[in-house]
C-alpha cells in the first residue's frame, strides 16, 4: 500500500497535539507545564523508534523492521516493502547471473573474462581442462602470467585479434588450441580457446595422402609416356585411328602429369616443407626471369604483354615458392585471355610495401565466384579449364605461398572486361 505525507501534515499534526495539549494545561492552570510535558514525550517517543532504527539496521539479524503505530509504523513499512523489492531484483539478477554460467559451463570452448588490464575476472570449467586456468582460484591474475607462450605474447603485444592465436595446451601437449579475443561490454575482453587437436590431425591425413598418392602416380604416369612416345616414334606407321588414340592419350597423360606436379607443389607449400629456406630473394630479377620463361606459352596466342618491373626490390622469403606464386598468376593470364589480349606485368614499391600484379583484358569473373577462386579445384567453368588444362590448383598454392610469405592477394575482376591480381608483401619482410 502507498503512503505519502507531507510536511504540511506532519507540522499540523504537531500543533494539533501541542494545542490539544495547551487547552488541558490551561483548565488545570499549568498551561506551561502541561506543554512542555507533552513535548519531552513526543520527543521520548521519537526518540526512541530512532534508536530502535539504528539497532536494527547496524544489529539486526532479522529483515522484519520493529513494530510500531503511527508514522513510525508507516516508516518500518516503508523498508520493509523496499527490502522485499530489493531482495527480489536480487533473486531476479541472480538467476540471470545463473543462467549465463549454466550457458558459458555448457559451451564445448573454453571462456575467459578479461578486465582491459588482462586481469582475469572469470572462466568456466572447460578453461581448467583445456588451459589450465582455475575459478575463483585465478581470479586477479594476469592472463599472460599464466599463458607462457611467446607467440600468445606477441599477439596480445600486436592487439590484432581478427585473426586467431595457435598454442599448444599448457597442461596436454597433445592438443592444439585456437584462441579468440574480442571486446565484451565496456570494459571487458572474451578469451575462447577451442580444440582444434582432432581438426589439424585429419589436415594431417589429408595432406599425407594427397602427398602419397601423388608421388605414387608419378611411376605409372612416367611409364606410359614412355610407351607412347615409344610407339610413335616408332618407324612403323599407324593407322590415322591408332594415331589419333596414341596423340590423345599423350595429351590426357600429359595434363594428367601437370595436375599431379600441382599437387605436389601444393602439398610442399602446405606442409611447409621448405619454411626454414628463407633467404634474401631479389624480386626484380625473379620476375623478370619468370617474363622471359613464358613467352613460350604466348607463342599460339600471341598476346601483348608488357612488363613494368622496379629494380632493386627484395623480400626475405623462400625463392622456389614466390617463383611458383608469381609464375601461376602470369600462366593463368597467358591461359585464359582470348588470343590477341593485352597483359600487364608490373612490380614497384608501394609506399611501405612492395606490389605484385598482373593485369588482363580477358572476360574476367563474376562476383559471386570470385571470393572462392583460392579454394582448390575450384573452376568458373570446368569446360574452359578442361580445354586450357587447368587445375583449380594454382590459386590455392598462391594463397599458400601468401601466407608464409605475409602477403596479400587481392582481385578486382570486372566482368566481360578484365581481371587484376595483386600481391602485397607486407612491410614485415619487404626490404
Amino acid at each position: 500500500m502507498y503512503f505519502r505525507i507531507s510536511a504540511r501534515t506532519l507540522i499540523t499534526r504537531i500543533l494539533g497535539v501541542l494545542f490539544a495539549s495547551a487547552v488541558v494545561g490551561y483548565a488545570l492552570g499549568q498551561t506551561f507545564l502541561v506543554v512542555c510535558l507533552v513535548s519531552l514525550g513526543l520527543l521520548a517517543w521519537h526518540y526512541s523508534h530512532l534508536f530502535k532504527l539504528i539497532q536494527w539496521l547496524w544489529q539486526g539479524k532479522t529483515i522484519s523492521p520493529p513494530q510500531a503505530n503511527g508514522v513510525w509504523g508507516r516508516i518500518y513499512d516503508g523498508l520493509y516493502r523496499r527490502i522485499r523489492k530489493q531482495r527480489l531484483k536480487q533473486k531476479q539478477l541472480n538467476q540471470r547471473i545463473r543462467k549465463f554460467r549454466d550457458g558459458a559451463e555448457a559451451l564445448p570452448d573454453a571462456a575467459l573474462v578479461l578486465s582491459n588490464e588482462l586481469i582475469i575476472l572469470w572462466g568456466n570449467k572447460k578453461a581448467s581442462q583445456l588451459l589450465g586456468v582455475r575459478w575463483p582460484g585465478d581470479v586477479g591474475q594476469r592472463i599472460d602470467n599464466l599463458i607462457r607462450f611467446p607467440e600468445f605474447y606477441k599477439y596480445l603485444e600486436d592487439g590484432d585479434y581478427d585473426s586467431p592465436c595457435l598454442i599448444v595446451s599448457p597442461i596436454n601437449n597433445e592438443l592444439q588450441l585456437e584462441l579468440r579475443m574480442m571486446t565484451y561490454g565496456s570494459d571487458q575482453i572474451l578469451l575462447l580457446a577451442r580444440d582444434i587437436s582432432k581438426i589439424q590431425r585429419l589436415e594431417e591425413m589429408r595432406r599425407d595422402f594427397v602427398a602419397n598418392v601423388s608421388h605414387e602416380l608419378k611411376t605409372p604416369l612416367t611409364v606410359v609416356r614412355g610407351y607412347v612416345e615409344m610407339v610413335q616414334a616408332s618407324e612403323t606407321a599407324l593407322d590415322p585411328h591408332w594415331k589419333k588414340a596414341f596423340t590423345t592419350i599423350e595429351t590426357q597423360v600429359s595434363r594428367m602429369d601437370r595436375l599431379v606436379e600441382q599437387l605436389l607443389v601444393l602439398s610442399k607449400v602446405e606442409n611447409n616443407v621448405d619454411g626454414d629456406k628463407h633467404q634474401q630473394v631479389d624480386l626484380s630479377r625473379l620476375i623478370i626471369s619468370i617474363f622471359e620463361e613464358v613467352q613460350w606459352l604466348n607463342q599460339d596466342k600471341n598476346h601483348s604483354i608488357t612488363k613494368d618491373i622496379s629494380a632493386n626490390l627484395s623480400i626475405n622469403g623462400n625463392e622456389q615458392e614466390l617463383k611458383s606464386a608469381c609464375l601461376n598468376l602470369i600462366t593463368n593470364a597467358i591461359a585464359y585471355t582470348p588470343a590477341c589480349g593485352v597483359i600487364d606485368v608490373s612490380l614497384r614499391d608501394d609506399g611501405n610495401k612492395i606490389r605484385f600484379s598482373v593485369k588482363d583484358n580477358g572476360p574476367g569473373i563474376k562476383p559471386e565466384h570470385v571470393n572462392r577462386l583460392t579454394e582448390r579445384f575450384f573452376r568458373v567453368d570446368k569446360s574452359r579449364s578442361r580445354n586450357t588444362g587447368g587445375s583449380g590448383l594454382g590459386l590455392a598454392i598462391v594463397k599458400h605461398v601468401l601466407n608464409h610469405h605475409h602477403g596479400e592477394l587481392s582481385i578486382e575482376s570486372e566482368w566481360q572486361k578484365g581481371s587484376e591480381f595483386i600481391i602485397c608483401f607486407s612491410p614485415e619482410i619487404a626490404k
